[in-house]
C-alpha cells in the first residue's frame, strides 16, 4: 500500500515548547552532581564505597557483555575498572581503619 503524497505529517511538539523556539538548557547534571557530593560529605567512605562498588559492577557487567571503549576520561574499560576497584579498596580501609569521623 503506497502513501497519499497529499497527506502531510503532522508537526510533532513538545508540550509548553513552540515551534522554531530552542529549548533553554537544563542542567540536571549539575544537580546531580550536588546530590553525590552531598552524599559523599555526609556518609564519607561509605558512599564511597556504595557508588563505586556499584559503578564497578556496572562496568564490569558492560565490559563482558563487549564494551571496550568507555565515555569515562580514562577511556579503555580496564582502566575504568582498575580505577573504581582502587576506590573501593581505599574506601574500605577508611571504614575499617575508622578514618570516618563525623
Amino acid at each position: 500500500m503506497t502513501r497519499d503524497p497529499r497527506q502531510v505529517e503532522p508537526q510533532r511538539v513538545e508540550p509548553g515548547v513552540e515551534p522554531g523556539v530552542e529549548a533553554p538548557y537544563d542542567p540536571l547534571q549539575l544537580c546531580v552532581y550536588a546530590t553525590v557530593a552531598l552524599l559523599g560529605w555526609l556518609l564519607g567512605p561509605v558512599a564511597l564505597l556504595v557508588f563505586a562498588g556499584l559503578g564497578f559492577v556496572g562496568y564490569r557487567n558492560a565490559r563482558r557483555a563487549g564494551l571496550l571503549r568507555s565515555r569515562c576520561k580514562l577511556g579503555d574499560t580496564r582502566l575504568v575498572l582498575l580505577y573504581l576497584g582502587l576506590l573501593v579498596a581505599a574506601a574500605a580501609a577508611g571504614i575499617a581503619l575508622g578514618w570516618w569521623v563525623w
